[in-house]
């Protein structure tokens, strides 16, 4: 599988990047870096630091420095000062690449029509840019996945939003207007029931690296949830990119509220069963292309998978 990662690395960025590294039939084409939990400028440096620490042959494109609509906000509080606990270490020896994230990506899907998939775990600013250089981007991908949304459970930014699309509310909505082909979102209702527990944690070396950054990401966690380890959002959203069947999944049509008081930035589905021609079927059941929306997931066995990727050498 060859795959475009779009990435706002934090640290769970950082633990997607282990999982598909430690997959040997899986190539990391390039990475785009993204305004969200931290600046574009540090998320892009934390890229170059992990593709050097982790061997990734692939380029690194800086991509949007802030969302489409609303002013810049950052999630520092979260991932630490410097995106990863506090442990990024030196500055990069390596440089991102002239062009652009959307550029990257609108390039590179053009030159390998339905070759690439796209796994994308940051706010969906650059995905939105890139659909306005490339309108056919949707039929050029293969499998989209998405990490953002909270359906049926609420929100971790705000009472009902989930903080990659709160970041950006209208690049997501463009996204998932666009018509993908094949797009599965994966959301907090089945990453936060993936929750790694503090004993997963303390089971890894002291010296390995994912746990240093993960010290303070299970810390935060623990302040607010009452036990102690941490949610593994973007890995499970790489886990089910290589395995779908790690997951179930509902069909819907989605979008996101953009101009709610309390409620911006939220998804939204369309979850009745109309029948065809139903006068009902207006706005989201219209207006939208079917994407798959992860409800449950193997625990179990992607806490395991995921232990095994962050201790390769």
């Amino acid at each position: 599988m060859r795959i475009i990662v779009d990435a706002d690395p934090g640290i769970d960025d950082a633990l997607a990047l282990y999982y598909l590294r430690a997959h040997p039939d899986t190539e990391i084409v390039a990475i785009g870096t993204v305004h969200g939990n931290v600046p574009v400028e540090q998320s892009t440096a934390n890229a170059l630091r992990l593709t050097e620490r982790l061997g990734i042959k692939a380029p690194v494109a800086k991509g949007a420095a802030r969302p489409l609509a609303q002013p810049l906000m950052t999630a520092e509080d979260v991932h630490g000062e410097d995106g990863l606990g506090g442990h990024a270490g030196d500055d990069p020896t390596t440089t991102h690449t002239n062009e652009s994230a959307a550029e990257q990506l609108a390039r590179l899907a053009r030159a390998n029509p339905g070759e690439l998939n796209l796994l994308a775990i940051g706010p969906l600013t650059n995905v939105a840019l890139a659909l306005q250089i490339e309108p056919h981007l949707p039929r050029l991908l293969d499998k989209v996945v998405v990490m953002g949304g909270a359906l049926n459970v609420p929100g971790n930014i705000t009472s009902y939003a989930e903080a990659n699309f709160w970041h950006d509310p209208e690049a997501a909505d463009l996204v998932l207007q666009a018509g993908f082909e094949d797009l599965t979102i994966v959301g907090l209702d089945v990453t936060m029931a993936s929750h790694a527990p503090g004993e997963w944690l303390e089971a890894l070396p002291e010296t390995n690296y994912a746990r240093q950054i993960l010290g303070f990401y299970a810390d935060f966690y623990g302040s607010f949830l009452g036990r102690t380890g941490f949610v593994p959002h973007d890995p499970l959203a790489a886990a089910i990119l290589l395995d779908p069947d790690l997951a179930t999944y509902r069909e819907d049509r989605f979008a996101i509220e953009l101009t709610g008081r309390y409620t911006r930035g939220a998804l939204v589905a369309d979850q009745r069963f109309l029948a065809e021609g139903s006068p009902f079927g207006r706005d989201i059941a219209i207006e939208r292309t079917k994407a798959r929306y992860a409800v449950t997931a193997q625990h179990e066995i992607f806490l395991d998978q995921l232990r095994h990727a962050v201790t390769q050498p």
